[in-house]
């Protein structure tokens, strides 16, 4: 096999589909609502890469020094000889992993981006000549199919992205993800924890308005592709927490009483003075939630990490 092969599994217009379907079902909802999704065209990823390095943004440090305390407990507690990534993106992070797992034969990057998929595959296969890269471009929320790869297999999702599902979300994303691994197979998850109202709340709304850029970009993105007449600067960020939730949600308030049209869809959406448009739940977790959950999936808590500040989680599950 090449070292570095790329498939795709998403029809070239799912992507196309699936925002016609979320912004008609999600502005037509009660409340309304646009899935997170949708901030990252190029320019959104361009604004979170700004967020991540923000000082009130701290899940990117949180994490990454946790993986570069920690990627050699990982792989003892799990020697994987595959690992698959949900989201890879960059792959930045995963080179804590890919140096830890000595006996690493396969590395599967599944993201929506062709171009982030070939940009860091290559990339990889060119500072590591014995490793096979078989990038999948894929939508892992709507289900997965893997390659053939030797186990043990280990698939991680990190960044605390688990907290962007809702809990019935979460559930059946869980039971996919137990669905296609086998006994000694396991899942490295990122969370965020729960903490301070007032850290929380900051890291979704800084001080210089990067957040606020990045909440905002997700209208220019239906203005672009469904050619809506959404004015950005007629909404406020707004960040707050749920505490009976556990989540911090990001909206959008419309600053005055006005109608959006949305050709494409042939719709007209009306927006009362003060109404919410809700982008993002981000959920916070704890450690009993998170093995509860796991386990409703089949999965059982096998190891614990957090940074030295107790921000952030990376959980180690097995299959038995």
């Amino acid at each position: 096999m090449s070292p570095f092969r790329i498939t795709r599994t998403l029809p070239e217009d799912a992507m196309a589909a699936a925002l016609r379907t979320d912004v008609r079902h999600g502005l037509t909802g009660d409340p309304k609502t646009l899935p997170p999704k949708w901030f990252y065209d190029a320019h959104g990823s361009d604004l979170f890469e700004r967020i991540t390095e923000l000082p009130e943004y701290y899940p990117t440090r949180a994490e990454r020094e946790i993986l570069a305390h920690r990627a050699d407990e990982i792989a003892a507690t799990l020697p994987a000889r595959t690992l698959i990534e949900l989201g890879s993106g960059s792959s930045e992070k995963t080179r804590y992993l890919l140096d830890a797992l000595t006996s690493l034969d396969t590395y599967v990057p599944v993201d929506v981006s062709d171009s982030a998929l070939r940009q860091a595959g290559q990339a990889l296969t060119a500072e590591r000549p014995g490793l096979t890269v078989h990038a999948l471009i894929a939508d892992f929320t709507a289900g997965l199919t893997l390659p053939a790869a030797p186990g043990p297999r280990l698939v991680a999702f990190l960044g605390g992205t688990i907290g962007n599902l809702l809990p019935a979300e979460r559930a059946a994303f869980l039971t996919a993800v137990r669905a296609l691994l086998s006994p000694g197979d396991g899942l490295l998850l990122g969370t965020d924890l729960v903490k301070d109202e007032d850290v929380l709340v900051r890291a979704y709304d800084d001080a210089a308005g990067v957040t606020a850029a990045f909440n905002k970009n997700v209208l220019a993105v239906v203005d672009r592709e469904l050619g809506a007449d959404f004015d950005p600067d007629a909404f406020d960020h707004v960040a707050l927490w749920n505490a009976a939730e556990e989540w911090v949600e990001m909206r959008l308030r419309s600053r005055a009483d006005q109608t959006v049209k949305v050709p494409a869809l042939d719709l007209a959406v009306h927006f009362a003075a003060g109404e919410d448009l809700r982008t993002e739940v981000s959920a916070k977790f704890r450690e009993e939630g998170v093995a509860a959950e796991l386990a409703g999936a089949g999965l059982d808590l096998a190891r614990w990490w957090t940074d030295e500040a107790g921000r952030f989680a990376l959980s180690l599950s097995v299959v038995r």
